[in-house]
């Protein structure tokens, strides 16, 4: 870690007009972020023209506000309204909402706000001292590393969630085919578009989530309206207990170790160490009870501790490799490109001083994030004393707006409450809506680096277990998928025959 540069970096950073910048871009971000469908990617390509009047420096301090306050207001709406902003903010929503439904929203607030401020905090230190070595490491990962980890993250979430596996592979198996709608990526063969040309280009992840989860949820809650009797769900405590940090202070520090490695090697964003952050801290809850009923907080605070350490981790491969790995990534690097500047190997050498400020700006936008969102948690969760036809008839207004402003053409609008009525399907008949959503976001994925890694071994099947970390993995799915048989066996093992006691003569 070259510290004399970082402190460069804090002192370009903290200067008054920077600090503007980046307190701006949290709050934009948060605003933007809370809108359903429109995520940090979003809100960020709609401000790129904005900053072409500023300088390097200040514009990518404020989309380092942008981005982590983007993040946070996603996962606010997927607390208070099972709405998630981006699809990195889709887990949440599984603890978060229960938690707002039995009036602790203010708590899951505070433990996302106070979650993403650790996790950044772990993986922004992560990205200074471990850039190159994880940066050297992810040029190594091929084909069969990807495929294998995402054959995790399918497991992993449809034998964890729901009542029965066999519901949470169902869920998969809609998630997965709606995956394939649009063009094959080798081959370019049109599937599952039905001769229309808006298909061809394939069906939006966020429209994806946005219909599954608020117009879903929109249309289970009307379903329900007439036949119970409203009441308002209550604000709660404004801020967590001792009880509640007891709980989430562990999640909190597990989730950088999940998330900036899978964000930086490139394996999909935020998505998959998200699922499997929530994997692990469900399997390490001790109150298994409030899983999934009432709410429990570990389901929170580990899943945004992980989504905010993996976005340090993005930066990793985006700023020493030049490749980016998720949308923001994406926008970033054509705002790079918009001033001249190509990320890569040598980008350090020869735009130093952008560098190091940029990434003492994502310290400064986690402060401000912190203090900002903590203390307005409260007045967020009075969002849920607003009688809920008016709040749900809000949300399919924003999810519809979002929705629309992802293409600008009203077949999206189509689509959106045609998966909406495939999101209150799924409630009916008790399927989970998070493995759907994991199968669309890396169905695609998964298939192409599948293909590339048989095309590789000339279509033996062994290509996709030729290397170590594969390997691994393979082992670790396949505990996943056997560990309830163990469970029953071990029960069903006779316990031995206690020796009598002993009767002194």
């Amino acid at each position: 870690m070259d510290l004399t540069n970082l402190l460069g970096g804090f002192a370009t950073a903290l200067t008054p007009q920077h600090l503007l910048f980046a307190a701006i871009g949290v709050v934009l971000g948060t605003a933007v972020g809370v809108l359903p469908g429109i995520g940090p990617a979003m809100a960020v390509a709609l401000l790129l023209p904005v900053t072409y009047a500023l300088d390097p420096t200040g514009a990518f301090i404020m989309f380092a506000g942008i981005y982590f306050g983007g993040m946070f207001g996603g996962s606010t709406t997927s607390i208070l309204l099972n709405t998630p902003g981006e699809s990195a903010a889709v887990v949440v929503a599984i603890e978060g909402n229960k938690m707002a439904k039995n009036g602790r929203g203010a708590q899951a607030l505070a433990a996302a706000a106070v979650g993403h401020f650790v996790g950044g905090l772990v993986g922004l230190i992560l990205l200074v001292l471990l850039a190159p070595v994880i940066a050297g490491y992810a040029v190594d990962i091929g084909a069969p590393d990807y495929f294998a980890f995402m054959v995790l993250a399918f497991v992993a979430t449809s034998t964890v969630l729901g009542s029965s596996r066999i519901r949470g592979f169902a869920s998969l198996l809609i998630g997965l085919t709606i995956g394939l709608v649009g063009l094959d990526q080798m081959s370019g063969q049109a599937r599952l578009t039905f001769g229309s040309l808006q298909l061809v280009d394939g069906i939006d992840v966020v429209l994806v989530a946005v219909g599954l989860f608020a117009v879903g949820e929109s249309l289970w809650v009307a379903a329900h309206l007439r036949h119970t009797q409203e009441k308002p769900i209550p604000v709660g405590r404004p801020w967590m207990s001792r009880q509640d940090l007891g709980r989430a202070w562990k999640p909190w520090l597990r989730g950088p170790l999940i998330g900036f490695p899978f964000g930086a090697i490139p394996v999909g964003g935020a998505e998959v160490p998200t699922f499997l952050s929530y994997t692990v801290e469900r399997q390490l809850g001790r109150r298994k009870g409030t899983w999934g009923s009432k709410g429990a907080i570990e389901g929170v605070a580990g899943p945004e501790a992980t989504s905010t350490s993996s976005a340090a981790g993005t930066m990793v491969t985006m700023l020493t490799l030049g490749l980016p790995t998720t949308s923001v990534a994406a926008v970033m690097l054509a705002a790079f490109q918009q001033y001249g500047i190509q990320p890569g190997p040598l980008l350090f050498q020869r735009e130093s001083d952008l560098v190091w400020a940029l990434i003492a700006s994502m310290f400064v936008g986690l402060a401000l994030l912190l203090v900002i969102n903590l203390p307005l948690a409260p007045v967020w969760a009075k969002l849920l004393q607003i009688p809920r036809p008016y709040l749900y008839a809000g949300i399919l207004f924003f999810a519809s707006v979002g929705a629309y402003a992802i293409g600008g053409e009203a077949m999206d609008l189509v689509l959106l409450f045609i998966i909406g009525a495939i999101g209150f399907a799924m409630r009916r008949f008790g399927l989970p809506v998070l493995p759907a959503i994991i199968g669309v976001i890396l169905g695609p994925t998964a298939e192409l680096q599948m293909r590339r890694a048989l095309q590789i071994s000339d279509g033996d099947l062994t290509g996709l277990v030729n290397s170590p970390l594969a390997i691994v993995v393979y082992v670790i799915i396949a505990i996943l998928l056997t560990y309830p048989l163990w469970g029953r066996l071990v029960r069903r093992t006779p316990k031995p025959a206690e020796p009598a006691d002993r009767v002194d003569a």
